[in-house]
């Protein structure tokens, strides 16, 4: 912001040089007190601006507005008092009202830029915010009808252990319906492990499940909620259910310097004709859709193949809760 205020001053220095008639060392002498004048003006601005940022945030949009212009045109007033006797720039009263007059109008402009910008800012991140609440409220019901498929198999073969992916399912949609857009990492977790306890009740050994998580990631790290889940089931869904003899399905995290790395990675079935069983890849298409609106292309999930293992890959800046 700074830069791009320190920019648009010089620009407004170059053009009020060109105004002057002068030649070429001529308009070199006067761009460089413009300059000097202009960024004088604009560094203080900024300095008092960001001192009363905290009370300015609190004001209607009219109110920071008169109290940005009021600001400025005090500063720019004891800035030219002090150009007139350092720089003897000719009569003070004309100098005086003249930069006035300018910083009246580069403020106002200025102030209308910076409005625009922040309302079309504003209207992108509400836009956002609706497509993953959109794209997250898809996961919910896809993640219903699997863990429904998994109970109603268990009825039949195990009612005892039916009732209790019940009560499991019942905490995991308590727990999912309290999410906010993120969450703590910790919180995915537990939500992650307490799927995988409802699908290890229906595969029995033929699931197992190996965690590696670096002690340098934060349990407070912020990430979208919903965002590992999905990931585990279809790791479940494609490479662990189709194989009678079952397999690993390895969930790793590491921190790698402000970022978070995830990795997750299941066997792909010996029998390819099972491996190509019926199923969609709303989960891979929606996480990506998610990752891409929350952190732009610096997040892009990755799968790599090999032919014994299918891995899925991402990273996320590490980050609070807001």
């Amino acid at each position: 912001m700074i830069l791009r205020v320190a920019i648009i001053s010089e620009l407004l220095a170059i053009v009020l040089a060109l105004d002057d008639t002068g030649g070429l060392m001529e308009f070199w002498n006067t761009l460089g007190r413009k300059s000097l004048l202009i960024q004088w003006i604009v560094l203080w601005d900024v300095l008092i601006l960001c001192l009363l940022r905290a009370p300015l945030q609190r004001m209607r949009v009219l109110g920071t507005a008169a109290t940005t212009c009021g600001i400025s045109l005090a500063v720019t007033l004891v800035v030219s008092l002090g150009a007139t006797r350092l720089l003897g720039e000719g009569d003070p009263l004309e100098f005086v009202a003249r930069n006035l007059a300018i910083a009246a109008i580069a403020t106002a402009i200025v102030l209308r830029y910076f409005y625009v910008q922040h309302q079309w800012m504003r209207n992108i991140e509400t836009e956002a915010r609706t497509r993953i609440q959109a794209l997250q409220a898809r996961i919910r019901p896809h993640f219903l009808f699997n863990s429904m498929n998994t109970i109603a198999s268990l009825t039949r073969t195990n009612p005892e252990r039916a009732e209790q992916a019940v009560e499991d399912l019942a905490d995991l949609f308590r727990a999912s319906l309290g999410q906010g857009d993120k969450i703590t990492l910790s919180e995915e977790l537990d939500f992650t492990r307490r799927y995988i306890n409802i699908e290890e009740l229906r595969l029995g050994e033929r699931l197992q499940v190996e965690w590696i998580i670096d002690p340098k990631v934060p349990d407070e790290a912020a990430i979208p909620a919903l965002l590992l889940q999905p990931l585990v089931e279809n790791a479940i869904y494609h490479g662990i259910e189709p194989s009678t003899e079952g397999g690993t399905v390895r969930i790793e995290i590491r921190r790698d310097g402000d970022r978070i790395q995830f990795s997750i990675t299941n066997p792909i079935p010996a029998t390819l004709s099972h491996y190509r069983r019926s199923g969609n890849k709303m989960a891979l298409e929606n996480i990506q859709q998610r990752l891409r609106l929350t952190y732009g292309s610096g997040s892009e999930l990755r799968i790599r193949k090999t032919e014994d293992t299918y891995e899925v890959r991402f990273s996320i800046p590490v980050e609070g809760l807001s």
